[in-house]
């Protein structure tokens, strides 16, 4: 097979099964109204739910990569997909709040392996050249997850008139998905002789990794990042009303666009990667559009019809950074601990997505929605300083050599 034509299907079936992990992100989220009048819950309860499955799935994360690195990361990539399939039956099947806590767990646990699953793959499997490309599509694979749970779940909703039969429509929804990488299983053995890449892989000591700053800083920076997302996942239509007196419908308007032109920077910024050596400078021009839009949202001082277009440009700046951060994650990364590295990393958004709505909803509850939009921008500012500082030591490490 013509090795770019490899790297293609490789790439696709890579993001076939990241689209289903961030599609359960959502597994219960839409059906809420339905779940909260069947079961008689608070929305603290509701919301205990979402925290849990982020919970579980950042200490999974952070852990199993070390089962990566063992046993590689392909076997760990069918246990997550099966995991996501049971874990949709289970709520189908809930009778008590208790099961549902179960169910959101086992999510959680499915949804934990995958970004050292994904990393570690794309890393081994897919040519230096294509990486850029890679993780752009790694990206928007993502966002079409995203995209297409609230339109499945709520459509099956609405057509058979149960919630539940959403979820078992979405737990079957996994299995095809996992039939078809069982079925194209040899173009993910990431456990052959590594063609693309000639360094000597030099196993490190799992202790010796938390001693890397590169690491940390790595981490830190999706915390900043996905402390800023959470606002804007969690508030910035009532923000947004409150701010401009505008419809919900706006509101809601915005937000998508926010999410398509994420998206379109992604592929963008996979273009932009291969083209500028320096992941730095991607960084900061994105995150300075980004910034500057959340600054001019927050104001208040331009017309609302105007906040869509704000919202564009804001998630145009945010996607483009993507595939640059993850090439700069990879410079700092050792050989044959990917799996390891990129586990605990990209740990850092499932502790930012938990842990930021609690502090924007006491702006909101404090009246002060515009402060939502200034920390964004503080948050994309310190993680642009943080991304010059591993830059630098992703530099200095290479002059070492």
């Amino acid at each position: 097979m013509n090795s770019n034509k490899k790297d293609v299907e490789i790439i696709s079936l890579i993001g076939l099964g990241h689209s289903i992990s961030h599609f359960f992100h959502l597994i219960i989220a839409p059906l809420f109204p339905w779940i909260k009048a069947e079961f008689g819950l608070t929305y603290a309860e509701l919301g205990l739910l979402m925290t849990t499955f982020y919970v579980v799935s950042s200490v999974v994360q952070s852990t199993s990569g070390l089962l990566v690195d063992r046993y590689g990361a392909r076997p760990m990539l069918f246990i997550g997909i099966f995991l996501l399939m049971i874990s949709a039956f289970i709520l189908g099947l809930s009778q008590t709040y208790t099961m549902l806590l179960v169910g959101v767990s086992i999510a959680g646990l499915g949804n934990g392996v995958f970004h050292p699953v994904d990393y570690t793959m794309i890393n081994q499997l897919v040519k230096l050249k294509n990486l850029a490309h890679a993780y752009s599509v790694h990206g928007v694979t993502g966002y079409l997850g995203w995209a297409a749970a609230p339109l499945f779940l709520l459509s099956l909703t609405a057509l058979f008139d149960s919630w539940r039969v959403a979820e078992f429509g979405a737990g079957i929804l996994a299995c095809v998905v996992l039939l078809i990488l069982l079925y194209r299983r040899k173009q993910l053995d990431d456990q052959v002789v590594d063609e693309n890449h000639e360094e000597e892989v030099v196993p490190m000591a799992t202790l010796a990794i938390f001693k890397l700053p590169s690491m940390w800083l790595s981490w830190f920076f999706f915390y900043l990042t996905s402390f800023g997302s959470a606002g804007i996942q969690s508030f910035s239509s009532s923000a947004l009303v409150d701010i401009y007196q505008i419809p919900i419908s706006l509101t809601a308007s915005s937000y998508t666009l926010f999410m398509i032109c994420s998206a379109l920077g992604l592929i963008a910024g996979g273009f932009v990667a291969t083209k500028i050596s320096d992941p730095d400078r991607v960084i900061t021009t994105a995150f300075l559009l980004s910034g500057v839009m959340a600054i001019v949202t927050g104001l208040g001082i331009l017309p609302g019809w105007m906040v869509p277009i704000l919202f564009a440009l804001m998630g145009f700046g945010g996607g483009m950074a993507g595939p640059a951060r993850d090439l700069m994650v990879r410079a700092g990364t050792p050989k044959g601990a990917s799996g390891r590295v990129f586990g605990l990393v990209y740990s850092g958004i499932d502790f930012g997505a938990a842990s930021g709505p609690l502090l924007f909803g006491l702006f909101m509850d404090w009246k002060s929605p515009e402060i939502i939009f200034y920390s964004i921008a503080l948050l994309q500012l310190i993680a642009v300083l943080v991304a010059h500082l591993l830059n630098q030591h992703n530099k200095n490490k290479l002059a070492l050599i």
